[in-house]
């Protein structure tokens, strides 16, 4: 396939790309609707405002792809190789990223609301600010240093999460079990704190 082959605004629905070579690819404002990729090569590829809908993208080679403003909508990724990929103001609503190399997978901005990062989420150090991650599977997930700030966790499962350094200043927490969680290390703003004390029990008085 030429390295710089387009599909732009186009759709396919029920569509097997089964083991084809995408790499390289261009789709722009292309939409994809329970088409599968299954073993597919997409290395290197760029999707800009593309739609994937209930996509199967099962031990997929998305290593050094690009996205910018595509959806990926309860799409499953198992064991797929997502390295040193790049996910800007996208939404991975209901994905399912486990098993799938996250080795250098970057997301700027975005919703990955409902989606399941469990256990092999790598994602430290990495600027997720403003993110949602409402009801988000993230049990075990590495987020040690990672900039949360303004980030959406209202009742993500974050149990067993390394959370070492992390920055959690402004993110919603609402419904979070943070009692259960190693806190160390990690900073809160005051209403966080309060909202910590309380989850262990305490009565805070903030009128004294």
């Amino acid at each position: 396939m030429d390295e710089t082959e387009t599909w732009a605004d186009g759709a396919f629905e029920h569509k097997v790309f089964d083991g084809a070579d995408l790499s390289d690819t261009r789709m722009e404002a292309f939409s994809f609707s329970c088409c599968s990729f299954r073993g597919v090569s997409l290395s290197f590829a760029l999707t800009s405002g593309c739609t994937f809908e209930r996509c199967d993208f099962t031990d997929a080679r998305l290593n050094g792809s690009e996205h910018r403003g595509s959806a990926f909508l309860n799409c499953g990724f198992e064991g797929a190789n997502l390295f040193s990929s790049e996910f800007e103001e996208c939404k991975l609503i209901g994905a399912s990223l486990a098993e799938a190399d996250l080795t250098a997978f970057t997301l700027r901005g975005g919703d990955l609301s409902y989606s399941n990062l469990f256990e092999k989420g790598d994602l430290k150090g990495q600027d997720l600010k403003g993110i949602r991650f409402v009801e988000a599977e993230l049990a075990r997930c590495d987020l040690t240093g990672t900039d949360l700030r303004r980030a959406d966790f209202t009742r993500a499962n974050l149990s067993g999460a390394r959370l070492k350094g992390a920055d959690l200043r402004g993110a919603s927490l609402e419904g979070v079990a943070l009692s259960a969680l190693d806190l160390r290390g990690v900073k809160l703003d005051a209403a966080q704190a309060i909202l910590l004390a309380r989850s262990h029990g305490a009565e805070v008085d903030l009128g004294a």
